[in-house]
């Protein structure tokens, strides 16, 4: 396996100085207000609440009352002592014993607690708020690094915001701007009293300055460029009603950004985002947030009538240094603006003007044109416009339609010869349907059409593709940060209509950030080997001259092959170099398999597992197979997916699949991967850090700590019914945290909040019973560790900022009542981190030719980490580049505590989240994103493979990518058919690396 970003190491545990532990915040004691530590003032309570209502405590007070101590009372549950190194009972105590110990008012409900967040917590975001920052980190090495914010001079006017109300009511929001466009042009110098507005598109207006009427109607006459589809443009006309509604605070904004009030005014940041953007929209493509031209940089092809088109993304931000305008350069796929029929012959890669079209190559057609805009070429100068929603099944000339009343029939041919005087040459082709109307259905031919430009490609791109715009995107840091200036150059806000009316002044220089590059961690390696700890050197290490710390054994193994490619001597000589790999990296692996290397056809694959699986039952007489190896064709199709749907859900069978590309090419590098991962499947740990053993992580060695991750995965565009899949992974081992199970489980398309985490259900014979992917994994920390677990640290990704406050409402909550239902009184203090890779922050060198500051992609240094300047005002968040670049410009990952228990300091949590970026365990890299969330990401990837075959459509990428799956909604209350449960001896280990 190639050396890549996303790779992995082995364990968890982190380097966080001794001395640390002392500079804790001293406890603050407050008057007994609320019940544990946990929150506000409880009120009243509230016997019942809807459960949509769950949610934790109103404020994050606490932090500063030294949450995050031992509770009194834990010791008084009855736990086997443990027989590891790091022992609870000689640390000295933290301060804050009381933080969860008192329950006298709490009331206990079906055997366990019911929490003060049943019992009058707040049931809306409004009166919660998120950790504030402790402090500053000061570990590591100081340096100065680029960021790509520019930044914005707050306007000193009043910034007035107008609802507007279009009639006849308009979807499009094209024609919405060019109806106020039109009124802005006829309307500017008179009625609107010389103010430049800006406009969302929808319902809101926004003006610097009061407009001279609290209260206006106008009536605009707009030209419709793509009427109905027969007969002239008609001139519609609309009546626009501008309505003052209030003025937005830049008092406020002005507050909250020197970081004197919490909570950010999200109206006065919404108008200026809208002002800054209100020229790019007039000049280029919007997407989502980023501006599209194919004139920015030359446009790329990427095969089957898609072209690569350049842009850029523009968000403006509240940060420490004030409002910040965050750029990034963007690439997407867009449609070629071809003849149709020639965007048909490029999409099929064959010639379509001589033969007629197949069965499935319509379909491909249909699909890849259905909801795209052509416009007409044989009309000279009138392009009318339509969008495409199906295509004949006939061919052209066979194609009769009806011109009048009397059901008196035409062909296709004919009207358009007779009414155009256009002669339609490929009658073999079928004809596009254009327009909504089923009824009356409208043929246009593929000849007489042109593909509109500017339209994005929303589907999913093939491998080719996705190789193509990676070549366009992929760019070195010093070419980008250039790329970046000349945009900002180009959009000149210091010449824009609207940043002048509006009073915003953008800065073109990058903004520079003081930053500090954390130090590696020290491993451990067994004693064994030559060398018995290691240093990474710039995010890299290999494993030359190590053992493996916990080698597993493998006596019990067997090889299927299918790739008709590979011959059983090539086949045997790689397990044989595999096993020995395996042997020298420090495990015990018997170089015979149980039975021969067994070939077998791809289209059989649950034959041919089911029949090696029973054939090596047979010869160890009844003892489980521990590992299958399977050589794959380079493109498997659904081959992958299947087998490890088989083997996991099925079998019970710990896998390792191999490309035969890698079998022909034995390369020592993915030899030893490839042990790394199966040592892991196997239950072992290939590293750990030098600091879990020797007990010196603050906050993770002094009490038994979980380290949790959690991720969903949601369908792909143009998927309308599959289920969201969601996952989530705990540590199980105490102090090393480096071995994670998952869990994983489906729920309603595109749900973000994770259902699983804490479930209830009547159960006939046993009443209510409690469940839920958190409670299971506690239990099996404990059943792994004879501990259970003191302190909770949550790292949850793929969470949007939008989404900030009902996740944690929604997911805090359950980890509570999950812990409540082991056990009453039981609620270890949590620490609830998001995890962002999908944001647009980058980081450069201040000084490319030191070679000391970067990395040999020209990147910035892993572990370098921000916390200031470009970061949130007053709330706990930093920006963390963990991992060496390979190519193009390193992403660093962006991590925000929003709920904190534990006390972390900016340090603590820094270095804890640097350290563990050591310790995954698929490759000798760190990587870019903390494992516990990265190993949910791969868990959560792995289910989509589980949904039953008879859900899935037959199409799939090569090389095992996923499988679509469609149809799943099924019986149950959420209305998603659960996936097949994994095997217990599968779900004990990391059977996702």
């Amino acid at each position: 396996m190639p050396v890549r970003q996303m790779k992995e190491s082995s364990e968890q545990h982190l380097v966080i100085k001794a001395h640390l532990q002392g500079t804790m915040n001293p406890v603050q004691r407050t008057p007994k207000t609320s019940q544990n530590g946990k929150g506000p003032p409880v009120q009243e309570p509230q016997n019942t609440r809807p459960h949509s209502q769950t949610s934790p405590p109103t404020k994050n007070r606490g932090r500063r009352r030294g949450r995050g101590g031992r509770k009194s009372d834990q010791g008084d549950v009855c736990m086997r002592p443990s027989s590891r190194p790091c022992t609870v009972a000689h640390k000295p105590v933290n301060p804050t014993r009381d933080i969860m110990a008192t329950t006298t008012n709490e009331s206990i409900e079906n055997g366990h607690i019911l929490c003060q967040m049943e019992m009058g917590f707040p049931t809306s975001s409004k009166s919660l708020s998120f950790a504030p920052r402790p402090g500053y980190g000061q570990l590591g090495t100081k340096c100065i690094v680029k960021a790509n914010h520019f930044f914005a001079e707050l306007p000193d006017k009043d910034l007035n915001q107008y609802d507007v109300t279009i009639t006849p009511e308009v979807a499009s929001r094209t024609v919405n701007r060019a109806i106020m466009a039109e009124l802005v042009r006829l309307y500017k110098e008179s009625d609107l009293g010389m103010r430049l507005p800006a406009y969302d598109g929808r319902k809101s207006l926004y003006t610097a300055g009061e407009l001279p009427f609290g209260w206006k109607e106008f009536t605009i006459k707009l030209v419709d460029e793509e009427d109905g589809i027969n007969g002239p443009k008609r001139e519609r006309e609309y009546k626009v009603v501008i309505k003052f509604v209030a003025r937005a605070n830049m008092h406020h904004l002005g507050q909250f950004l020197a970081g004197k009030r919490a909570d950010a005014p999200q109206e006065a940041l919404q108008i200026l985002d809208i002002v800054l953007r209100e020229l790019s929209m007039k000049r280029f493509c919007p997407i989502g947030r980023s501006f599209f031209s194919p004139d920015i940089k030359e446009r790329q092809r990427l095969g089957e009538g898609l072209e690569s088109w350049c842009g850029f993304y523009q968000s403006i931000r509240p940060t420490q240094m004030g409002l910040s305008l965050n750029i990034d350069m963007a690439s997407a796929a867009f449609i070629e603006p071809l003849p149709v029929i020639e965007f048909v012959a490029q999409l099929l890669g064959k010639d379509v003007l001589s033969r007629t079209l197949s069965d499935s190559d319509r379909v491909k057609v249909k699909k890849a044109l259905r909801g795209v805009k052509v416009e007409v070429t044989h009309r000279g100068n009138v392009r009318r416009k339509y969008r495409v929603s199906g295509l004949t099944s006939q061919p052209t000339r066979e194609l009769v339609f009806p011109v009048d009343d009397n059901s008196t029939m035409k062909s296709v041919v004919e009207y358009f010869q007779e009414m155009y005087g256009f002669t339609i040459q490929h009658t073999h082709l079928p004809c596009l349907q254009v327009g909504g109307n089923q009824k009356k259905a409208n043929y246009l031919p593929m000849e007489a059409c042109k593909i509109v430009e500017g339209q994005r490609y929303t589907k999913r791109l093939n491998e080719k593709q996705i190789t193509n715009l990676l070549k366009v995107t992929c760019q070195r840091p010093r070419d980008r940060e250039n790329d970046i200036l000349r945009t900002v150059q180009h959009n000149a806000y210091y010449q824009d209509p609207y940043a002048k009316e509006f009073g915003i002044k953008i800065s073109e220089k990058l903004a520079c950030v003081e930053a500090r590059i954390l130090p590696a961690p020290w491993l451990k390696y067994h004693e064994t080997g030559k060398e018995k700890d290691c240093l990474p050197q710039v995010g890299q290490w290999n494993m030359v001259n190590k053992k493996m710390i916990n080698g597993m054994t493998v006596s019990r193994w067997a090889c299927i092959n299918f790739s008709r490619n590979v011959q059983e001597n090539v086949a045997r000589g790689f397990c044989n170099e595999l096993a020995q790999t395996c042997q020298i990296s420090g495990m015990e692996f018997n170089p015979e398999p149980v039975i021969p290397i067994y070939s077998a056809k791809p289209d059989q694959v649950e034959k041919a597992l089911k029949h090696v699986y029973q054939a090596s039952m047979n010869k160890t007489k009844g003892k489980d197979l521990e590992l299958l190896l399977a050589i794959l064709p380079d493109n498997n199709g659904s081959l992958y997916g299947d087998l490890k749907r088989i083997c996991e859900t099925d079998l019970g069978l710990i896998s390792q699949c191999c490309l035969t590309k890698h079998v022909f090419k034995i390369s020592k590098q993915y030899l030893a991967n490839v042990a790394l991962k199966i040592n892991v499947k196997m239950g072992g740990r290939n590293t750990v850090l030098l600091d879990a053993i020797s007990c010196r992580i603050p906050l993770v060695s002094d009490i038994p700590t979980i380290i949790f991750g959690a991720d969903v995965t949601h369908p792909e565009n143009g998927e309308d019914s599959s289920p969201s899949i969601a996952a989530v992974v705990a540590s199980q081992d105490w102090p090393e945290v480096t071995k994670y199970a998952g869990l994983v489980c489906a729920q309603a398309h595109r749900q973000e909040l994770i259902q699983d985490l804490y479930k209830t259900w009547q159960d006939p014979v046993r009443g209510k019973v409690s469940g839920g992917m958190i409670r299971d994994l506690l239990l099996s920390f404990r059943k792994a560790t004879g501990q259970k677990p003191l302190r909770i640290i949550f790292y949850r990704d793929g969470v949007s900022e939008g989404q900030f406050y009902q996740v944690l409402l929604y997911e805090l909550d359950a980890i509570r009542k999950a812990c409540a239902s082991l056990e009453p009184n039981y609620q270890p203090p949590v620490t609830f981190i998001i995890v962002q890779k999908r944001h647009h922050t980058r980081l450069f060198p201040n000084n490319y030719r030191d070679r000391s500051s970067t990395d040999k992609s020209g990147n910035v240094l892993p572990g370098t980490v921000v916390d200031s300047k470009i970061c949130h005002p007053t709330e706990f968040d930093f920006y963390l580049c963990s991992h060496a670049g390979i190519q193009g410009t390193s992403r660093p990952a962006h991590y925000h505590v929003l709920w904190d228990e534990n006390n972390f300091t900016a340090d603590g949590i820094q270095s804890l989240t640097n350290n563990l970026c050591y310790t995954y365990a698929r490759c000798t890299r760190s990587v870019s994103v903390v494992p516990p969330a990265y190993y949910a990401h791969l868990a959560a990837f792995r289910a989509r493979f589980y949904m039953e075959p008879e859900m899935q459509e037959s199409g799939s990428t090569g090389g095992g990518g996923a499988v679509n799956t469609k149809r799943t909604r099924a019986a149950g209350e959420s209305g998603v058919r659960p996936l097949p449960a994994l095997k217990e001896n599968v779900k004990r280990v990391m059977f996702y690396c």
